[in-house]
């Protein structure tokens, strides 16, 4: 029993004894070990420091005591002074990032094209080249041995100097290696006399892989027969591999020396056989390059080949007439094959509607069209037009109703023999439909969907026995937003100085004390990158009398206080005398006082201008591209709009202050040399007529004689005060109309008019 109870005392206390024994032991031996190593001489320890004085010192442990004198250990805590040593410093090397991205990533266009032109064809066959197939490919060069001296507008021209082919084939290639072999996957030539399908050119390349040595075409025999292998025929063009031309390109001068040949393409053909034993081929991995030969004076309405319906090229073309007809016969067969996808995708949308959640609900009418938008609150629920075939009931000036004219009408046109079609393609030959009359039209503009339409028509519906009757039908119809598509534009920058021109007669006098308070606050006094120019405008009899009566000495005087107040400012005036004040007129002597990229802003003394207005007029005018006509804000005149009130010291831009006055036109922004290549256009009509510089304004002329964009739209930024303007009579029956209309529309608005008649009537009946 003792032994048993011993036993059991150890079990249970001996695991702690041993426990307690094992780590004094494991103490003792690490204390051994620290000692070691602060004693160590240094030359097998890791935790050694060299003093200041040269000695070796142990860096101390947690668990170690230090043996070294305190006061010799201190000293390496001691401050000392580092003498200073100025660093050289390198200049940093710039670092080159690539403008686009894709330049830094190595991504590259995967098709590049070169059309094989002449001297004698370029403006022939060269333009109907350009015009087919330029607005569906990135890049179209045309390579010429001699350039005319006048290059079509509009085309990308490299002339070699030489005519002869192959030279010009090997400058080519090398123009190729030397410019564009690092931006392109595949390069594609073909002469100006054969018809491309741009679209399936490039539905080929997409389907090749990049690091493929290929050379597609037509493959034809060399002359002669004796040399191996085949080459692709020019006349249908040909695809060559960026890799295949990197290959090619240690041997091209080898090619230019040692090949002779008679043909360009024969000679290409022979250069990439023997030096990198490539044979042309017309198929590859299952895709086929597809030729069509044409010809002579061929219809291609009339060709019934399924190969023509499906040729990549087709060669000969003899005429650009030609050209244009097969243009359009490919683009139907394109357009016909989009529109048998979009019924298809429409058929597998309906289809895959009924398994939703919603059922058929769930597939927006028309399908495929986005649903249409749905307002948040009241004040964003779309408005319904009324319309008929000759009125419509909503007009833009506020009126009732308006007749139907101009686009619009057109657009009414439109949209019932739209409806008409689709009925009878819907109903035949069961049913014949004409219509009698609209009896309600409806239409709004969904910014999501595009312009819905609603017609109630009256119709009437005949069988195929003859019999007909008369019928009401309503029909819904939409016309979607098309493909947003991005315009490029010319580069435009904000520095540009921007000379301001002032008109100023007789009656304008005085409102040249409020035009330089503004302008003064707005451009003097912030630097504004702007000069500003006074025009005074004398009639024959004001022009006599100005040394005795000058009616401008009053304006000169404030002039020259604002010089004087802004030293660094000039305010040049010119005198003008004539009967009858013409913007063109004026102009011409002020053009000719400036240099050719001038921007001008011709305003008026009623206008504020200011800088974010002249920044808007940087902007929006581009040289040899645009010119800009801002709507300025008008305001009402005050004795109508605040009738009865105190008139404010500013006008909020509201629609009771005031409105957009879109009948004026005086407001201008554009560039010298876009006025004087203008004005040259409109020589020949000024000499059959002369009286056209009194009847046109600065808008009409570059309308009717500039070819240039003239954009014209709504300035918030420019403001301008009311005034009743004279309207000059010798102006055009137009111009003189846009005048008189501006002035009663400018007023007030139809609510405050129709209140101070009420008014009137009122005080007359009692």
């Amino acid at each position: 029993m003792r032994f048993s109870a011993l036993i059991s005392i150890l079990r249970s206390v001996g695991p702690v004894v041993i426990g307690i024994s094992l780590g004094f032991t494991l103490s003792l031996l690490s204390v051994n070990w620290t000692e070691e190593a602060c004693l160590s001489d240094g030359k097998d320890g890791e935790d050694v420091t060299l003093g200041q004085d040269g000695q070796l010192k142990g860096a101390r442990k947690p668990n170690s005591i230090s043996t070294v004198n305190e006061v010799e250990s201190e000293s390496d805590f001691e401050p000392r002074i580092v003498p200073y040593k100025q660093v050289q410093q390198s200049t940093p090397k710039k670092v080159f990032r690539a403008k686009y991205i894709s330049t830094e990533l190595g991504m590259r266009e995967r098709l590049f094209v070169g059309v094989l032109t002449s001297k004698n064809t370029i403006n022939t066959l060269g333009v109907a080249v350009n015009r087919t197939i330029s607005h569906h490919l990135d890049t179209v060069i045309f390579f010429t041995g001699m350039r005319n001296r006048k290059v079509p507008h509009g085309m990308f021209v490299v002339a070699h100097g030489d005519e002869r082919l192959i030279w010009n084939m090997f400058q080519n290639i090398k123009y190729i290696l030397d410019h564009y072999i690092n931006e392109y996957d595949w390069f594609y030539f073909v002469q100006d006399d054969a018809y491309t399908e741009a679209d399936r050119i490039k539905d080929l390349v997409d389907h090749l892989s990049m690091d493929r040595e290929l050379y597609l075409g037509k493959p034809e025999e060399f002359i002669g027969g004796k040399m191996e292998g085949k080459y692709c025929y020019g006349g249908f063009g040909y695809l060559l591999s960026r890799t295949l031309l990197l290959r090619l390109q240690p041997f091209l001068e080898n090619c230019r020396n040692d090949i002779l040949s008679a043909r360009p393409d024969e000679w290409l053909g022979r250069c990439i056989i023997d030096y990198t034993n490539i044979n042309c081929v017309n198929e590859y991995e299952g895709l086929e390059y597809h030729h069509y030969e044409l010809g002579k004076n061929a219809d291609p309405s009339k060709e019934p080949s399924e190969q023509f319906k499906r040729a990549l090229a087709v060669h000969p073309v003899s005429d650009p007439e030609q050209m244009y007809r097969l243009h359009r016969f490919f683009t139907e067969i394109e357009l016909q094959k989009t529109y048998d996808e979009i019924a298809k995708l429409q058929a597998e949308i309906i289809n895959v509607s009924v398994v939703a959640y919603d059922g058929n609900r769930s597939a927006q009418w028309p399908v495929g069209i986005n649903p249409p938008f749905e307002p948040k609150s009241r004040f964003e629920v779309l408005k319904w037009e009324h319309f008929t075939e000759e009125e419509i009931y909503l007009c833009i000036d506020g009126s009732p109703k308006c007749e139907l004219r101009g686009v619009d009408r057109m657009d009414v046109a439109d949209v019932i023999g739209t409806a008409m079609g689709e009925l009878n393609k819907k109903y035949k030959p069961v049913l014949h439909l004409k219509k009698q009359q609209l009896i309600n039209g409806y239409r709004r503009f969904d910014p999501i969907r595009g312009m819905e339409y609603t017609l109630d028509l009256q119709l009437e519906v005949v069988n195929q026995k003859g019999y007909s009757r008369s019928i009401t039908k309503r029909v819904h119809l939409v016309r979607p937003l098309s493909r947003i598509e991005i315009i490029p534009m010319p580069y435009v920058t904000e520095a540009t100085r921007v000379h301001i021109i002032i008109p100023l007669t007789l009656q304008d006098r005085s409102y040249v004390n409020h035009f330089l308070e503004v302008f003064a606050s707005n451009a003097f006094e912030t630097s504004e990158n702007a000069i500003l120019t006074f025009l005074f405008i004398y009639d024959p009899v004001e022009a006599q009398q100005v040394n005795q009566n000058d009616i401008f000495a009053s304006v000169k005087t404030q002039i020259n206080v604002y010089e004087h107040k802004y030293p660094t400012v000039k305010i040049p005036w010119i005198s003008v005398k004539t009967e009858t004040p013409s913007q063109i007129k004026y102009m011409d002597i002020i053009s000719k006082k400036h240099p050719v990229d001038t921007l001008f802003f011709l305003a008026n003394v009623n206008t504020n201008i200011s800088p974010e207005f002249l920044n808007r007029c940087r902007m929006n005018s581009i040289n040899n591209w645009q010119v800009f006509f801002p709507i300025h804000f008008q305001d009402f005149n005050p004795d109508v709009a605040y009738h009865n009130q105190q008139h404010p010291v500013t006008v909020d831009m509201v629609k009771e202050a005031g409105h957009f006055d879109r009948r004026s036109f005086e407001e201008a922004c554009f560039y010298n040399s876009d006025y004087m290549v203008t004005r040259t256009r409109m020589v020949a009509d000024v000499q059959e007529n002369e009286e056209i510089l009194e009847t046109l304004d600065i808008y009409e002329m570059f309308v009717k004689y500039s070819g240039l964009h003239v954009f014209r739209a709504v300035e918030p930024a420019l403001h301008q005060q009311y005034r009743y303007q004279e309207c000059n009579p010798r102006l055009s029956e137009d111009i003189y109309h846009r005048c008189v209309q501006s002035n009663m529309e400018g007023v007030g608005s139809r609510s405050q008019l129709a209140m101070l008649l009420f008014e009137q009537e009122q005080g007359n009946s009692t």
